[in-house]
C-alpha cells in the first residue's frame, strides 16, 4: 500500500512544481515585457546618439566609452580594449548557473550617408588611404543600443538571475583596416569566450527586409563563409593595333571570369548547399591603345559547406591557372578566409524557439532558408553551442524588394523593431537558465 501512495505523492509533488515554474516563466515574460517597453525610448535615443557619429572599424573609441560608461554604472565588471576597442561587461547573477554570451557589433562603414533623417551621419574618415564618409548603413548602432537596454534590465534582475550574462559589444565586424587584425576573431584569439567560460551564444542581426516584430532563423548552416581571392595575370604587352604580338591578359582574363561561373553552374552539387563567386573588382592598363603586361582581380566565394568549400578553392585555382596557359600566359591566385559559415547549433534552436516566440509572438517567428551574406559571429560557434538570428528593421507594409539594402547609402531601418530584439535577448537568457 506504501508504494503506490508514494507514487501518487511524488506524482503531486512534481506536478506542483511544473506548475510553479510555469508561473515563474509567465512571471518572467510580463517583467521583461514590461522593462523593454520602458528603456525603449532611451535605447532609441542611445541608436540615433550612434548614428550620428559612426566609427569605422576598430576606430569605434566614441562608442567604446559610451558603452562602458553605461556598464559601469550598471555595475558590472568591465573589460576595455579587448581585440582593439572591444568591451565586455560581465553580471554575475546572485544564484549559480551557466555563462551565457550576448554579442553586439559596433562598427560602420566607408559609406557617404543619403537619408533624410534629422540624425544622419555628416562623419568623414580616411580607409585604407582614402577619404571617405561614415555610415551605419548594417544596423550596428542597434545592435549595441539593443544590447545596452539588454544589459540594463538584466541587471535590475540579478537577484533572479541563475548564472553569468557576458555582455559583448565587438568591434571591426565589417572587417578591420588593412595591415591589422580585428572582429570576433580576434575577439576570440584574446579570450573573450574564456574567464569564465561561455556555455553558450546568441547573437542576433536587424535586417532592412524583414517586417518590423518579425525573427527569421534557421538551424545548422546559416550564413555562408566568406573567402576573397587575388588573381593576377601576366601576359605580354603590345600596341592595341597588334595584338597578335603580345599576349592579352585583358582578354584571358575575361575568358577566366567565365570560367569561374562554371564552377557554380556546372561543377558544385547546389542542390547540397549553394555557392557564389563574384569578380567584384578588376583592374589593368593606362591607356586605350596599350595592351597590357598584366591583369588583376580581387573577388569573394561564398560557400555554406566546408567540404565544398574546400573543392571550390581547388577548382577555382584550376580553373585560372589552365586557361591562363591555354593563352599563354601564366596567373597566380591566392585565397584569403575572412569568416567561416555561422552555425546554429540545432539542439540549441530547437530548446530557444519559444523562448523567441515568447518575446515575439508565435506566427512572428519563422523557419528560413540560407543566406549567401557573411557574418564573423561565427567564429564565437568555435567556441560554444551559438545561436544567430535575424530581427525585423523594415516598417510594416513596406515592399522587402524596394527595402533600401544594407550597405548603401539608403538604408534604413524602422526604430520599432528594436523593442523585439530586447525581449529577445532577455527572454533567451532566463529561459536557458531555467531549462538547461
Amino acid at each position: 500500500m506504501r508504494k503506490p501512495l508514494f507514487m501518487a505523492a511524488f506524482i503531486f509533488f512534481l506536478s506542483q512544481v511544473h506548475a510553479q515554474k510555469e508561473k515563474d516563466i509567465a512571471r518572467f515574460k510580463e517583467r521583461i515585457s514590461s522593462a523593454a517597453n520602458k528603456i525603449e525610448p532611451k535605447s532609441i535615443a542611445w541608436r540615433r546618439q550612434l548614428h550620428e557619429h559612426p566609427e569605422l572599424g576598430n576606430r569605434e573609441f566614441n562608442t567604446a566609452k559610451l558603452i562602458a560608461e553605461h556598464l559601469k554604472k550598471l555595475g558590472l565588471e568591465v573589460k576595455e580594449g579587448v581585440a582593439k576597442t572591444g568591451v565586455v561587461g560581465i553580471l554575475y547573477g546572485a544564484k549559480p548557473g551557466p555563462c551565457i554570451g550576448l554579442r553586439a557589433d559596433m562598427d560602420a562603414l566607408p559609406i557617404i550617408e543619403k537619408t533624410n533623417v534629422p540624425f544622419a551621419s555628416k562623419e568623414k574618415s580616411n580607409y585604407n588611404g582614402q577619404d571617405v564618409g561614415v555610415m551605419h548603413a548594417c544596423g550596428h548602432d542597434t545592435h549595441v543600443a539593443i544590447l545596452m537596454s539588454v544589459a540594463e534590465i538584466l541587471s535590475e534582475m540579478k537577484n533572479d538571475l541563475k548564472g553569468t550574462v557576458k555582455f559583448i559589444f565587438q568591434p571591426a565586424e565589417e572587417g578591420p583596416p588593412e595591415g591589422e587584425e580585428g572582429g570576433a576573431e580576434l575577439m576570440v584569439k584574446e579570450g573573450v569566450m574564456d574567464n569564465p567560460k561561455v556555455d553558450v551564444i546568441f547573437g542576433l542581426h536587424i535586417e532592412s527586409n524583414i517586417a518590423v516584430g518579425q525573427i527569421q532563423y534557421k538551424p545548422g548552416a546559416f550564413m555562408a563563409s566568406s573567402d576573397w581571392f587575388h588573381i593576377v595575370v601576366k601576359g605580354k604587352g603590345s600596341h592595341g593595333s597588334q595584338p597578335w604580338l603580345g599576349i592579352d591578359p585583358v582578354v584571358i582574363s575575361a575568358q577566366i571570369i567565365e570560367g569561374l561561373q562554371t564552377i557554380v553552374s556546372r561543377q558544385s552539387e547546389l542542390t547540397k548547399a549553394p555557392v557564389v563567386i563574384t569578380v567584384g573588382k578588376i583592374n589593368a592598363g593606362v591607356r586605350s591603345n596599350i595592351i597590357p603586361e598584366e591583369c588583376v582581380m580581387d573577388g569573394t566565394i561564398r560557400t555554406l559547406d566546408s567540404k565544398m568549400q574546400k573543392e571550390v578553392h581547388e577548382r577555382i585555382k584550376h580553373t585560372v591557372v589552365t586557361i591562363a596557359e591555354a593563352g599563354g600566359a601564366t596567373a597566380e591566385v591566392s585565397i584569403d578566409s575572412k569568416t567561416l559559415v555561422t552555425y546554429n547549433t540545432p539542439e540549441l534552436v530547437k530548446k530557444m524557439i519559444p523562448s523567441l516566440r515568447s518575446a515575439a509572438g508565435d506566427s512572428n517567428v519563422t523557419e528560413r532558408e540560407w543566406v549567401t551574406g557573411a557574418e564573423d559571429f561565427s567564429y564565437y560557434g568555435t567556441k560554444a553551442p551559438s545561436f544567430f538570428f535575424y530581427l525585423g528593421g523594415m516598417p510594416k507594409g513596406n515592399d522587402p524588394q524596394k527595402a533600401p539594402p544594407h550597405h548603401t547609402a539608403e538604408f534604413y531601418v524602422d526604430e520599432a523593431g528594436m523593442v523585439t530584439g530586447i525581449k529577445a535577448f532577455c527572454q533567451l537568457v532566463i529561459d536557458y537558465e531555467n531549462i538547461k
